[in-house]
């Protein structure tokens, strides 16, 4: 059975990747992983003749075979209103691999994704739509055609799933919606993270936080708790990691706050080395105010790190068995407040950092890979490499 994906990730030309094409973060380890199902799977991606290098992976995996589509220009609603013009490049290409598919894998939020969805529903194909935004939160037009559209043609041949987590189902309306978490660790990768933290060091923690840069995700209210911590703990440091719009503002909030020392701008960077900050840091910090499922947050949890989080989409879920502190609210003084506990009370820091172990352990790439067979063999019937 032959697999084709549709997704607007970014990709590159790449001549140290057996496709001919790389990218960056998580999207490689799972095309690699989901391929592992199929005998043949085609990517069809943006891509162009070059791109970002730092931290490149090359998009690689059984008879997995990358189709470049042109890239989509202008941001928002000046993307969406040339759509029409890429639609006339790039249509051809994305009808003749939606009709030579046996199962068309869609993966939305994302223009590109919703076109396979759309094309692989009305010429009846196999179907598996991975909702990989916020689930839980809709503002847009956009946002309720696909909650609704899954909800709508959930089950028989279509298997929908939504990345988060939860003791309900993520839909009252239909039960075939599920839910599957989303990673980017092997189980070896899991095995060499796993360290149990004994306590923060006296004068102060090395705390971290990764994310895209934008207000929503909390990096000001994390720059802003600072003073108050550095009032009873002058060594306090907090390493940014990521890039985007409010880098800049960001920076410039630091330096009114008089902490710009204290802060250290990591920008964008590989995942090798995102894996080695977090190893180096004793808490993980993400005050966000919306989330899908953060696979950053299990990469630190994998590391020992506990995780002070807000209590948005999976978060909860994640930090059920102790693995961290959540937050009521995002604020300055609930990140201090967090952190204080963790620095005051070594028993409860190891005892979450143990837990933060434990429980990044049953998020491997390879359980990941296993539920989507589950589900697929479930909906279709049993098919592919034995695994």
């Amino acid at each position: 059975m032959k697999l084709t994906v549709f997704s607007h990730k970014p990709c590159w030309w790449s001549t140290g990747s057996p496709s001919g094409y790389a990218t960056d973060g998580g999207f490689a380890f799972q095309m690699n992983a989901l391929s592992q199902l199929f005998e043949a799977t085609r990517v069809v991606v943006p891509c162009s003749r070059s791109g970002e290098c730092v931290g490149e992976i090359p998009l690689t995996g059984n008879s997995l075979a990358v189709v470049p589509l042109t890239l989509p220009s202008g941001q928002g609603l000046g993307r969406k209103l040339a759509l029409s013009i890429w639609m006339v490049r790039n249509g051809a290409t994305l009808l003749r691999e939606a009709i030579g598919a046996d199962v068309v894998h869609a993966v939305i939020p994302g223009d590109i994704g919703t076109l396979g969805m759309l094309f692989a529903w009305t010429m009846r194909k196999r179907l598996l739509v991975r909702h990989c935004g916020n689930w839980l939160l809709q503002r847009t037009v956009a946002e309720h055609f696909w909650r609704w559209f899954m909800e709508r043609f959930a089950g028989g041949r279509n298997v929908m799933l939504v990345t988060g987590g939860g003791p309900d189902g993520p839909s009252r309306r239909n039960k075939h919606v599920h839910w599957v978490f989303s990673t980017s660790l092997t189980t070896a990768e899991l095995a060499a993270s796993a360290y149990v933290r004994q306590s923060v060091p006296e004068h102060g923690p090395r705390i971290i936080t990764v994310a895209r840069l934008d207000p929503q995700k909390g990096t000001g209210v994390a720059i802003r708790s600072l003073p108050l911590l550095l009032e009873g703990h002058p060594g306090a440091e907090l390493h940014v990691v990521g890039d985007g719009p409010a880098l800049a503002a960001l920076r410039r909030l630091a330096a009114d706050l008089g902490v710009e020392r204290r802060v250290v701008f990591h920008g964008h960077i590989g995942h090798d080395e995102v894996l080695r900050q977090l190893r180096a840091s004793d808490l993980f910090c993400l005050p966000t105010a919306s989330e899908g499922f953060p696979k950053v947050v299990l990469e630190a949890l994998a590391c020992g790190l506990p995780v002070i989080a807000t209590r948005v989409s999976v978060l909860p879920h994640l930090l059920a068995a102790g693995g961290g502190m959540l937050l009521d609210q995002a604020s300055p003084e609930a990140v201090a407040g967090a952190v204080q506990v963790c620095v005051e009370d070594p028993v409860r820091y190891r005892a979450m950092s143990e837990r933060a172990v434990n429980t990044a352990r049953a998020y491997s790439l390879e359980c990941w890979r296993d539920t989507i067979k589950g589900l697929v063999h479930r909906a279709w019937g049993p098919f592919g490499a034995d695994l």
